[in-house]
């Protein structure tokens, strides 16, 4: 009986396994893959290190080269270029690292990208040849370089000092100033670019910041800051030191400038309007001071000179102090106290309405784009900072 059991036994057996394969081989490649990754900037430069796997072992090593690519960070700058750099996976390894050395700094910027690419690979098949290294910027918004540069005295001989604002507190003084909010009419009536915002404005160390970003924001690619005293502070005639750094890069337009306070009532360019500091940004080193009025019939008229800093200076590189003396019938403008420009009733013409008696109000915005700057290029750099130290009015005794 046992005998027979094993008999069947065996011949069971051996109909199951008869015309059956033997198990197949996979010969099929592994699959290379590379990780997206996401880093804070941080204060110290620092290594990073992107994840690189093969989905299976494989019997043989597997060999892929990788490149960086620059995108808005770029090396040298934001990371240490990867030129070419060769990876091996020895027979049997899954996973190795590729490294990459961050460069850091302090200054707030926007959050910037690159990207690794595959430039060859051998013993494999590649699922991705690109990934993306985001670098986050961790800096704190309100940290800047403050330069030296020029300043004036806070008194002068046979004039008071009737208003100020040193910016020495936590928050802009907002019972001397109110923020414009907006695109205004058709980009403040020249085509600006920019979104005003109250979150562009910075206390920082004494010094009021504002700062143009390249952002997207309530439909518009770019945000700055604009404020004004109308209403809160308006006066006829005195002397005006602004002592300030300027941003600069083509498309950025900063200006230090005041309207008549009755421009509800008149229209612009009625009311007349002064402008003690423009600059566009494509010529940072070149000052321009100018007035804007009417003819009788409401026609806009102005009157305009420039300066530009020797040696092809920047005043974004220095503090620099910018003034008007402005008298009955007359208005000089001054860079670090040595006159550049003025106008009169007289050089404006008697046959045309004089507006510069009348009481102002002062305006302080970075714009972005319009019809006299341009467009910001590839060559601007973002953010830019306008950084002031502080205005200050005084009026003879």
């Amino acid at each position: 009986m046992i005998r027979l059991t094993l008999f069947f036994v065996l011949i069971l057996l051996s109909c199951s396994s008869e015309g059956e394969d033997p198990m197949p081989m996979d010969n099929t490649l592994p699959v290379f893959s590379m990780e997206s990754i996401t880093v804070d900037e941080g204060n110290q430069d620092k290594s990073i290190f992107v994840s690189l796997r093969l989905s299976k072992s494989w019997t043989k090593p597997v060999s892929v080269v990788l490149k960086s690519v620059d995108g808005t960070a770029v090396a040298g700058e934001d990371f240490e270029a990867v030129r070419d750099e060769v990876i091996e996976f020895a027979v049997g390894s899954r996973q190795e690292n590729l490294r990459i050395n961050l460069l850091a700094d302090e200054q707030w910027e926007e959050d910037e990208a690159f990207t690794v690419e595959i430039v060859s690979i051998s013993e494999a098949t590649a699922s991705n040849n690109t990934v993306s290294i985001i670098i986050e910027n961790d800096d704190i918004l309100g940290q800047f370089d403050l330069p030296g540069g020029y300043s004036t005295p806070d008194e002068y001989v046979g004039m008071n000092l009737i208003w100020r604002d040193e910016f020495d507190g936590t928050e802009l003084d907002q019972s001397k100033w109110t923020y414009e909010i907006g695109n205004g009419a058709s980009g403040w009536g020249n085509n600006e670019l920019q979104y005003y915002t109250s979150e562009n404005t910075i206390m920082y160390e004494g010094n009021l910041v504002i700062q143009a970003r390249d952002e997207f924001f309530a439909g518009f690619n770019y945000t700055s800051s604009r404020i004004i005293t109308e209403n809160k502070f308006e006066f006829t005639h005195g002397r005006v030191d602004i002592r300030a750094v300027l941003p600069e890069g083509q498309g950025i337009w900063p200006a230090f400038w005041m309207l008549g306070e009755n421009i509800r009532s008149v229209g612009w360019p009625r009311c007349g309007e002064i402008d003690i500091m423009e600059i566009v940004g494509h010529e940072p080193g070149k000052l321009h001071g100018t007035v804007h009025y009417s003819d009788p019939n409401g026609n806009r008229i102005m009157a305009g000179h420039s300066i530009s800093l020797p040696n092809n200076a920047k005043f974004s590189s220095a503090y620099h102090v910018f003034s008007i003396v402005w008298e009955e019938d007359s208005i000089k403008w001054f860079l670090d106290d040595q006159q550049f420009h003025s106008v009169s009733r007289q050089s404006v013409g008697n046959q045309n309405p004089y507006p510069f008696n009348d009481p102002f109000f002062f305006i302080f915005n970075t714009a972005v784009g319009g019809n006299w700057p341009g467009s910001p290029d590839s060559t601007t750099s973002f953010p830019q900072n306008m950084i002031i130290d502080y205005i200050r009015v005084f009026q003879e005794d």
